[in-house]
């Protein structure tokens, strides 16, 4: 989002944008007078007043009565201004993340705060509208659980994993799943009787940290997660980057290596997955087990079984196996050539990363940053900042909740625009 620079226009027939324009000032704002809203807008005073009284009269802002002023402003003599603003508890979204395996669903307020929520594993081989009907009735019972107006949720946030048409709603193809062609938006709005709207699951955390995260003030956005597949998501000054096809983000199936190069599950040789995925990592330490059985990773695997598999690893490392860290860094490294991939077309600000990289930055993240350093064109590399997510297992549902939240309050221009 390019540096929080929202600007308006007075014409009446773009009052859906106007809308949108002060939505987000408070969004990142949250305590502004009208006068303060009309300078950070340049929408007129007029304007600002309409659109407020509205907002008000809808109970989405609310009046507080005290000062509202910058730093370096000297307070007039007189009554404090009011200050503006957003009523966190007065819509709510739901958020679905579809991950491999597993699905989460949470209810989200207007700040993308999580009421509550709920995590199902489900078996791959389930026909996938089996899966889509349980979804929809523990949907319902998050509902119920969060104790909200159902008059009040404005709709449902959808992120999937695979290739997805954001228009359609349709699920292309997810070939760690084994779905192709699934209409997600349709079945779901039938279902629940809610707007929903249906992207890439990395596209949604990527805007979920560009709107509510870490990129707040960032023009440029690669967000890339890592678990059973790679993938990541692409925001350009505030714009969700698609590409020609949908296709944008498939960063899991570039390839990198040539030589003796393991297939992957899209049918070709040498991707990314094949070296960095969860799977991948588990892999390797399998033969590290197998070589010395009596090693760190050997004992952590069949002792610590409070714990997931990588987990496990990421623990056998921190305890001082040095044949882990070695695979780590090595594994690191190929994300690293990746992610020097990413610099050198895009030039990004941040780069964040989720999944088992954030679960294991402390072993992934000074490779990447190393190798993206080395491997950059003409010292791209060095400038951009590369970190972990924040939000942790939140970042898929959060992700979620906060594509219905752009798509059905805070873009309200976008969506009209779409819809006509």
């Amino acid at each position: 989002m390019p540096k929080n620079n929202y600007q308006g226009t007075n014409i009446n027939l773009v009052k859906h944008h106007n809308l949108q324009v002060v939505l987000l000032t408070l969004l990142h704002d949250s305590h502004l007078s009208r006068v303060q809203i009309a300078q950070k807008t340049r929408l007129s005073s007029t304007t600002i007043t309409n659109l407020i009284s509205e907002l008000i009269g809808q109970g989405i802002v609310s009046e507080i009565e005290e000062g509202c002023y910058e730093k370096a402003e000297i307070r007039p003599v007189g009554r404090p201004r009011t200050c503006i603003h957003l009523e966190p508890n007065t819509r709510f979204v739901v958020g679905i993340h579809i991950g491999v395996g597993l699905y989460r669903i949470c209810v989200s307020n207007i700040y993308n705060e999580m009421l509550c929520n709920r995590l199902i594993n489900f078996d791959i081989d389930t026909p996938p509208f089996q899966v889509l009907e349980q979804m929809a009735v523990t949907t319902e019972l998050v509902i119920m659980e969060s104790g909200v107006d159902r008059n009040r949720i404005l709709g449902v946030g959808i992120g999937a994993s695979g290739l997805v048409d954001y228009l359609t709603g349709v699920n292309i193809i997810a070939p760690n799943l084994g779905w192709r062609d699934i209409p997600i938006r349709d079945y779901f709005q039938e279902k629940l009787t809610l707007p929903v709207a249906v992207d890439n699951n990395v596209r949604t955390m990527a805007i979920n940290e560009v709107y509510f995260g870490e990129a707040q003030n960032v023009d440029s956005l690669a967000f890339v997660y890592g678990r059973v597949g790679v993938g990541a998501g692409f925001v350009l000054n505030g714009q969700v980057f698609h590409g020609y096809t949908k296709g944008a983000g498939e960063i899991g199936h570039t390839p990198v290596l040539f030589q003796d190069a393991e297939a992957c599950r899209c049918g070709k040789h040498g991707c990314l997955e094949t070296l960095i995925s969860e799977g991948a990592i588990l892999r390797q330490a399998d033969k590290i087990t197998r070589l010395n059985p009596q090693g760190i990773l050997a004992q952590t695997i069949s002792n610590e079984n409070d714990i997931s598999p990588i987990e496990r690893v990421f623990r056998a490392g921190r305890s001082g196996d040095s044949a882990v860290r070695a695979m780590l860094e090595e594994r690191a490294y190929y994300l690293g050539i990746a992610l020097a991939g990413v610099v050198n077309l895009l030039n990004p600000e941040l780069i964040l990363l989720g999944g088992i990289f954030a679960r294991g930055q402390d072993f992934f993240l000074d490779p990447v940053r190393r190798t993206v350093e080395e491997m950059s064109f003409g010292g791209m590399g060095k400038k951009v900042r590369i970190d972990a997510t924040s939000f942790g297992w939140k970042a898929g549902v959060l992700g979620a909740s906060a594509l219905g939240l752009m798509n059905f309050f805070y873009w309200q221009s976008r969506t009209k625009k779409k819809e006509g």
